[in-house]
């Protein structure tokens, strides 16, 4: 019985631009997780050093949320989703919020914008190379590659079988905490209309029109006739 090499006979007879990936795959395969770890974390550090050295509250508050982002990303690179996605809702919304009542509260000067095409080069190679790394990551999940080049099949009934630490953590957080859950929103709630009526300053030298006070009014105590001298 001949047995026959399916992967190698695939590459070998395919394009070289199928080659090319199999070999990044085979390259990344190993690294790709280390490389994001140290990705996140340094501009995880960068970035809070950025916090505490900038005088400019606003420019603090922007930097504050890259450093929670980054550790959201160092969060999902460990396999913990579930504290990744928290911080991503919770921190970085709440410190949204805080960056609006920081505008609010503040006294900030706004300098005219300059345009200025070279500076989204940055951003653009940085989205390029996230979505680089999500095909790559993409692919090899799909097709995974073993040191002797097979195809390996996926079980995908003992796959959709498997609960997650999200639908583990989610499924006693809605049934067996529920009580404790609405308790914590109840209080993210109350917190929440603190901050606003903190940040309400009622000023008693504007004037302000009531129209329903001005329409229950009667006219008879209001017009008054004088008789003048002559």
């Amino acid at each position: 019985m001949v047995k026959y090499n399916l992967a190698k006979v695939v590459i070998e007879g395919s394009s070289p631009f199928f080659r090319f990936v199999t070999n990044m795959l085979k390259f990344f395969k190993m690294n790709i997780d280390t490389l994001i770890f140290y990705f996140f974390g340094s501009f995880s550090i960068i970035s809070a050093i950025m916090v505490v050295t900038l005088s400019n509250a606003v420019h603090s508050v922007l930097f504050l949320i890259v450093v929670f982002c980054n550790v959201a990303g160092l969060l999902l690179v460990l396999g913990a989703e579930f504290f990744s996605f928290m911080f991503l809702i919770v921190y970085v919304g709440a410190i949204a919020v805080l960056f609006l009542f920081v505008v609010m509260m503040l006294n900030i000067k706004t300098n005219p914008i300059k345009i200025d095409n070279f500076s989204t080069i940055p951003i653009g190679m940085l989205i390029f190379l996230v979505l680089i790394s999500q095909i790559i990551s993409s692919i090899d999940n799909h097709v995974a590659l073993v040191e002797n080049n097979y195809l390996v099949y996926i079980p995908w009934l003992v796959e959709n079988n498997y609960l997650s630490n999200i639908e583990v953590i989610g499924t006693f957080l809605y049934t067996k905490f529920c009580i404790l859950f609405l308790v914590c929103g109840l209080i993210l709630l109350v917190a929440m209309i603190g901050a606003i009526v903190l940040t309400m300053h009622q000023r008693s030298i504007v004037k302000k029109q009531q129209i329903s006070t001005q329409l229950i009014r009667d006219p008879r105590g209001v017009i008054k006739f004088i008789k003048l001298r002559k």
